[in-house]
This record gives structure tokens, C-alpha cells and sequence, in this order.
């Protein structure tokens, strides 16, 4: 996957990241609730009574979301170069990490670090690490993009 940098802006990612920022927010102080990607969809597939709507809802926003900005803004090209069983295995390297992590970096990255969570900033560490390494060797026998 490529970036598009002749339409990237620092002002749109800065305005991102703030709303980002503020719908995990409103989320704990209103629902009491982490938003780690991992740990909504794992209660959306063994619901619990009473606790599945805002799951949904919170699942299906971001999934619709992305489609109305497309739609009503801007469809960048989106170009993959990798092979499909890379992908695949690069899919469950990354639900094997979730779970061996106590969650996603949704879950750590943006809400256990702005907790000041020690664990969450040890599992970012981690996860950056590991992603450095990991381009690095994709780089180095040819498998990135």
C-alpha cells in the first residue's frame, strides 16, 4: 500500500487523531467503556445481555463511516502490492498479537496510554518494535510494497 502524498495534509490527520481523540473520550466518560477495537467485536461474538447495542452501533459506525467520506469527499486510491497469503498471514499474526497482548492498539495506543497504563505502554513499545522489524525484514527480502 502506497501513501498518497499530493493529498495528505497535516491539518486533516491533526483533525483526525482530535476526533479520534474525543469519540474515546465521550465513550469512557459517558459509557464507562474502553474503545479497544478487539475487546467491542470479542463482546459483539459472546454478547452479554444489555451490554451489545453500543457495540454495534460503535462496530457499524466504523465501518459506515469510512463509506460516507468516500462518498461525500474524497476515494483515494488504494493500491496493495503485497500477495494474498501474505496478507492473510499477516491478518492472523495480527490476531495471534492481540490476544497475546491483552488487546489491540486501538485498545493501548490511544486509550490505555492517555490512561497512563503501564501495561498499554509497554504493549505500544512492543508493538512498535516489532513493526520496525518487520518492515525492516519485509524490505530486505523484497515483500513489502
Amino acid at each position: 500500500m502506497t501513501i498518497d502524498w499530493a493529498h495528505f495534509t497535516p491539518l486533516s490527520a491533526a483533525l483526525g487523531g482530535v476526533l479520534i481523540g474525543l469519540a474515546v473520550a465521550l465513550l469512557l466518560v459517558f459509557n464507562g467503556r474502553i474503545a479497544g477495537i478487539s475487546g467491542i467485536l470479542a463482546g459483539i461474538l459472546k454478547p452479554i445481555k444489555g451490554d451489545t447495542g453500543w457495540k454495534v452501533a460503535f462496530i457499524l459506525g466504523i465501518m459506515i463511516a469510512p463509506s460516507l467520506f468516500i462518498y461525500f469527499a474524497y476515494s483515494p486510491e488504494v493500491v496493495i502490492t503485497t500477495s494474498m497469503p501474505i496478507l492473510i498471514l499477516a491478518g492472523l499474526f495480527v490476531g495471534f498479537g492481540t490476544r497475546l497482548g491483552g488487546g489491540c492498539t486501538s485498545g493501548h495506543g490511544i486509550c490505555g496510554m492517555a490512561r497512563f497504563s503501564r501495561r498499554s505502554i509497554v504493549a505500544v513499545l512492543i508493538f512498535m518494535v516489532v513493526a520496525f522489524i518487520t518492515v525492516a525484514i519485509s524490505n530486505s527480502y523484497g515483500l513489502g510494497g
